[in-house]
């Protein structure tokens, strides 16, 4: 008699779904992000995307507008762009992460954005201002700067002071 009711609760008992992990091609990801980084190359940015469960370095290159290009409103994705920052008196680099949701992304997908963020800032850990962009408007190279020099500090110029 045991037996038959052990039957019926495994029965009525239904496999829970479970989330699976997101991974990393990490080797492909650091080498993207230190090349990005490097003066000695050309690449101001790199943009890593989902491949199935696993993030992948999709693309990267030159150029403020081929950076934006790269983000779809149907897809979760992550960027890491070099952006020329200064004044007349000095030029650096300053580094931006950007976290982009498309307008079109599920909200199980965009709930699963926090934890799949933590798991690339292992490998991306070096930027000056973390944004997350959830629209191509948002995608504005001044609106970038504007942030980047807000965590900057000091903005030092020779230019005329208003009085």
């Amino acid at each position: 008699m045991s037996e038959a009711v052990e039957v019926e609760q495994i029965i009525e008992t239904k496999p829970r779904k479970m989330a699976l992990p997101t991974s990393l091609d990490k080797d492909a990801i650091r080498e993207a992000y230190e090349d990005v980084r490097s003066n000695l190359t050309d690449n101001e940015w790199a943009v890593f995307k989902f491949d199935g469960l696993k993030i992948v370095c999709s693309d990267k290159g030159i150029g403020f507008d081929e950076f934006c290009a790269q983000f779809h409103d149907n897809e979760r994705a992550f960027g890491y762009i070099r952006i020329q920052m200064g004044d007349e008196m000095s030029k650096r680099s300053k580094f931006m992460f950007v976290t982009w949701i498309g307008p079109e992304v599920g909200v199980m997908q965009r709930a699963k954005m926090s934890t799949d963020k933590s798991i690339i800032k292992d490998v991306i850990n070096n930027f000056a201002v973390e944004l997350q962009v959830e629209s191509s408007n948002d995608l504005d190279l001044m609106m970038f700067k504007e942030h980047l020099n807000k965590a900057g500090g000091a903005n030092y110029g020779t230019g005329v002071r208003e009085l």
